[in-house]
């Protein structure tokens, strides 16, 4: 007998799990299946049907693939082939973690499937979207690659980096054929997709979600899979209403949804009726602008003063869908929606995506986007630190970092946040970091803002990886003809800064026969945090806080020198040098512009602040910067790691001038001459 007959080894309820059956028990067991697959309503197909269903739904994937291709730009494309077939790639954790894995691009050219062997994880967790992704690294240019896979050739390896907080996606190719495939494909759907225009992405969109929904795959809906595309959209929506407005739909009378109907469904259910209103307004009685209609909307209700009818015409052609309605330079509804949601109708001025200020003014001109213990990626205790921290602050346009510098093993330092148990990462590998992402997204000077904890020696080992690995990018000497006042942006385009204690001052560094080093006061934020198993920590420092400073570390200290505060100078006396810089606890900054909140505003006019959040936001919570910008504060530092309110404002500040990290400040930071009244929530 053939014993693959007779000896099953079948699992499921009631069934003895994983154990070989004789004979007899094989039927009965076999039956038992039966019973329990009509149970869950699974329905038995005979070997001509299941093979013929698995031939449609292939034509249909293929179809459904050509049709995201086609509006992707991509038709053809062999790198966007090789990712819909799909490849087994090394997914690497650790030293000891590396796994086989399958990834393959979906159909809908719009999100990637990858292989888990998680028992209870979700099939949505198995999905990523390429909206997340932010970019796509070749060679070991990772923390995760750069640590555990060393012994594997670059030319394999690549990276996946996504938009939030999401750990980075570090894979290994078989071949660097595959790497290749995966790395150009991936670039080239995010590019592609970002270009598409507004009824572009509505369809992709509503079509991956409808792929999401649609159970049996038939590309249909009826109206069980039309609750569950609801849901996918994140649309509440009464089922009597929505039965209604699906029997409206059913053109074909087949009780289902398909192509076209899916898509006025959705555009009848998210109708918004202020939008309805605003285009009567604007056309009175037509149904559709004319070109003056139009050209008075953009005067009069988008403020857009200098609109004229060949701004007008130029946005019909982009956006107006109708050919009809084109040709006869009108724009209808839908084209009206669509400009609505493009970035022409946004209200931020397109004209300001690129640099248009004055960047020759002096540095303390211009606020400066500032990130605080840049290298954390969650709470301040006991969360990780991370080099992609300071690689994804310098991508969204940060130009101030803040290094926490403390001794490490093997005489070589490493940054992490004094006193806690945050993880600690190595000071040349976050230079390596900065040294490759500094001039990614703007061009603009970067500051590296140093806590320094580290002895004598170790210093010296931070001057010479400062030295080596940055090079001609850090500016290590004073630039010609700026002694008076600080340099402007244009002048330090491509230089690297750091703000840190000196010896001496501008042009002193202290020369021949100086000492090799000094005691100078140290500053230590972490003493100012409210948590008391650092303040423990915190007590056994020396009370006089004092740290002796390596005349070579000191000399790389040109513009940005540390000091305390020691108050505003009276008429007549002298206060800091241009040169000098304080920081300041929102705390105290917020007491100092209620109090002398002239006094700081002059004193800003030519000087850096830098403002940090206060000790007691160990979760990493945000401050409102506003009020700092509104007393000429220049380096706010806030939390990047924590989205909220006030990164939402800290981003849309520094969106303005083509998101070059500095934007010039309000009139008040130009001239010492200007009172002002500064009023701060209490």
């Amino acid at each position: 007998m053939d014993s693959g007959r007779d000896f099953l080894t079948l699992h499921g309820p009631g069934l003895p799990s994983g154990r070989h059956t004789v004979p007899g028990q094989a039927q009965r067991a076999a039956g038992a299946l039966r019973n329990v697959m009509q149970c869950l309503g699974v329905r038995r197909r005979s070997r001509s049907q299941s093979r013929s269903r698995e031939l449609y739904l292939q034509e249909q994937s293929l179809e459904v693939a050509v049709l995201n291709e086609q509006r992707l730009g991509l038709q053809d494309d062999k790198d966007l082939q090789a990712l819909l077939k799909g490849s087994q790639l090394l997914k690497v954790k650790s030293n000891s973690w590396r796994r086989e894995r399958f990834y393959k691009l979906q159909e809908d050219c719009k999100t990637i499937w990858q292989e888990s062997r998680k028992v209870m994880r979700t099939p949505e967790s198995q999905l990523f979207s390429i909206e997340d992704i932010q970019e796509v690294r070749m060679g070991h240019r990772s923390e995760g690659l750069e640590k555990f896979a060393r012994d594997v050739p670059e030319d394999r390896c690549f990276s996946i980096v996504f938009k939030d907080q999401r750990n980075t996606l570090d894979l290994i190719a078989p071949s660097p054929t595959d790497a290749q495939h995966w790395v150009q494909g991936l670039r080239k759907i995010v590019h592609h997709s970002g270009s598409m225009d507004q009824q572009q992405k509505l369809r992709h969109w509503i079509h991956s979600c409808l792929r999401k929904a649609d159970k049996n795959k038939d590309n249909k809906m009826n109206f069980k899979e039309l609750q569950n595309f609801l849901k996918e959209l994140n649309i509440q929506v009464d089922d009597s209403y929505a039965r209604k407005i699906f029997r409206e739909c059913d053109h074909s009378q087949t009780d289902s949804l398909e192509d076209e109907e899916i898509e006025t469904f959705y555009k009848i259910l998210t109708h918004r009726k202020e939008i309805d209103l605003t285009f009567k307004e604007a056309a009175g009685s037509g149904e559709t602008l004319s070109v003056d209609q139009l050209v008075i909307f953009l005067q009069h209700q988008q403020r857009e003063e200098a609109a004229g009818p060949a701004l007008a015409l130029s946005l019909i052609e982009r956006y107006e869908p109708s050919e009809t309605a084109k040709a006869r330079r009108q724009m209808t509804k839908d084209g009206f929606l669509m400009y609505l949601l493009s970035a022409d109708g946004s209200a931020f001025d397109r004209a300001h995506r690129r640099v248009y200020q004055d960047m020759g003014q002096p540095l303390s001109h211009y606020l400066v986007s500032s990130s605080h213990n840049t290298y954390l990626l969650e709470d301040q205790l006991t969360g990780p630190s991370s080099t992609e921290a300071y690689i994804r602050a310098l991508c969204k346009g940060c130009r101030c970092l803040e290094l926490d510098c403390w001794d490490g093993p093997n005489q070589e330092p490493v940054i992490y946040h004094g006193y806690t148990f945050t993880s600690k990462i190595l000071f040349c590998d976050v230079l390596r970091a900065i040294r490759d992402y500094a001039f990614k997204a703007s061009p603009y000077p970067v500051i590296l803002s140093l806590e320094n904890h580290c002895s004598l020696e170790q210093q010296r080992v931070m001057a010479q990886h400062l030295h080596t690995l940055l090079g001609p990018m850090l500016l290590d000497r004073p630039l010609d003809r700026v002694t008076t006042s600080l340099p402007s942006p244009e002048q330090l385009k491509g230089k690297i800064l750091l703000k840190g204690k000196k010896l001496g001052g501008l042009f002193l560094p202290g020369g021949e026969g100086s000492p090799e080093a000094t005691v100078v006061s140290d500053e230590d934020e972490a003493a100012e945090m409210e948590d008391e198993a650092v303040r423990r920590q915190v007590q056994h420092k020396s009370t006089e806080d004092k740290l002796t400073l390596a005349k070579e570390l000191s000399d790389m200290v040109i513009y940005c020198k540390s000091v305390h505060f020691l108050g505003f100078p009276s008429p007549g006396t002298r206060g800091q040098a241009f040169y000098e810089m304080a920081s300041f606890s929102e705390n105290r900054a917020l007491r100092l512009l209620q109090e002398s909140g002239n006094s700081f505003v002059r004193h800003n006019v030519s000087h850096l602040s830098r403002i940090y959040p206060a000790g007691w936001r160990t979760d990493s919570s945000n401050y409102s910067p506003v009020e700092m910008w509104n007393g000429g504060c220049q380096i706010v530092a806030l939390n990047f790691q924590t989205p909220g309110p006030e990164m939402d404002v800290y981003q849309g500040r520094f969106q303005d001038n083509g998101a070059c990290g500095s934007s010039q400040g309000s009139n008040c930071q130009k001239s010492t001459r200007i009172r002002i009244q500064l009023w701060t929530p209490r």
